[in-house]
């Protein structure tokens, strides 16, 4: 079966080529996009030299590796800067920032109202309305301090 596959020539490499492809939409990842892409390459290869399949899976082995290596090493070194860096980490973008407390701090812990959301929070014994500082974050509870304190 494997040699009436490969008796297709370079066609076969296409076909290959073609299925890694198809399976990169299903399983992402770039890793079957360039094993796909040098499949492709050595059926193209195929069709200006009669090599023999040998020499083939040597070629398709070579530029798989050297493709999966060098897009590694390129995409590793990319790093993005998003417009919305807390995005999935909520509580981190509000350290820093001041409100008041909606309900007071009452043996360390009490309540802010940022916007429409009322987070809980951790602090010093605090009268209701008292400007806070969100120091740090614990999860979903806020670490606060009085504002003005350093």
């Amino acid at each position: 079966m494997v040699m009436w596959f490969f008796s297709l020539g370079p066609w076969a490499w296409i076909i290959i080529g073609l299925l890694l492809l198809a399976l990169e939409l299903t399983a992402p990842g770039q890793i079957f996009l360039w094993l796909g892409l040098s499949a492709i390459v050595v059926g193209l290869i195929g069709f200006a030299a009669d090599l023999p399949w040998q020499a083939d899976l040597i070629i398709f082995g070579v530029l798989s590796l050297v493709s999966v290596i060098a897009y590694r090493k390129y995409a590793s070194g990319r790093t993005e800067a998003s417009d919305r860096p807390f995005l999935n980490q909520r509580t981190s973008g509000l350290i820093g920032r001041e409100f008041a407390l909606h309900q007071a701090i009452d043996h360390g812990e009490g309540k802010i109202l940022v916007n429409d959301t009322v987070w809980r929070v951790r602090g010093p014994d605090l009268p209701q309305g008292t400007r806070v500082k969100v120091a740090a974050v614990d999860g979903a509870l806020l670490i606060v301090e009085a504002a003005g304190t350093e």
